[in-house]
């Protein structure tokens, strides 16, 4: 059998091609340190089955074009979910906030409307306690006088 990789496909975005990455760890000779090395290779997907997230067995073949030189062998697993990128997500954000936004100005144009009723309920309030208030004054300026008058005939 061929050299075979087992990687995570990384791109799917050309007709019959993927993108395999595949991570090592390594030790630096010196420094006895371990660190993560990527290399990318192109592979040949004739039926476009691999998508992003995919665990994937390829094998090298004869050279298919000038980057690919490796072709599908099987999928070795299916990804669990699907891989969002950051524009996808920032635009599923400003969706979400566009529509939050809405939400709050139907509840502030509402709390609006309810100051404003409540205002004119208090307006009313205080102009019938104001004519009561004038009522209750001429009454007793009319006892006040009814009083005086009252006075000087006796």
């Amino acid at each position: 059998m061929a050299h075979t990789l087992i990687g995570t496909v990384t791109s799917d975005a050309r007709d019959k091609t993927i993108t395999v990455s595949i991570v090592s760890r390594e030790t630096h000779p010196l420094y006895r340190k371990q660190y993560s090395k990527t290399r990318k290779y192109t592979a040949h997907d004739p039926n476009n089955e691999a998508h992003v997230g995919d665990r994937v067995q390829i094998a090298m073949s004869r050279p298919i074009s000038k980057t690919k030189s490796y072709t599908l062998v099987k999928i070795v697993e299916k990804s669990r979910g699907a891989v969002e990128l950051k524009e996808d997500v920032n635009k599923a954000y400003e969706a979400e906030k566009v529509g939050a936004d809405e939400i709050a100005k139907a509840k502030k144009a509402e709390a609006e409307a309810a100051a404003k009723a409540a205002k004119v309920e208090a307006d009313e309030a205080a102009k019938a306690d104001e004519a009561e208030a004038k009522k209750a004054d001429k009454k007793a300026e009319a006892d006040e006088s009814k009083d005086e008058s009252e006075g000087e005939d006796a």
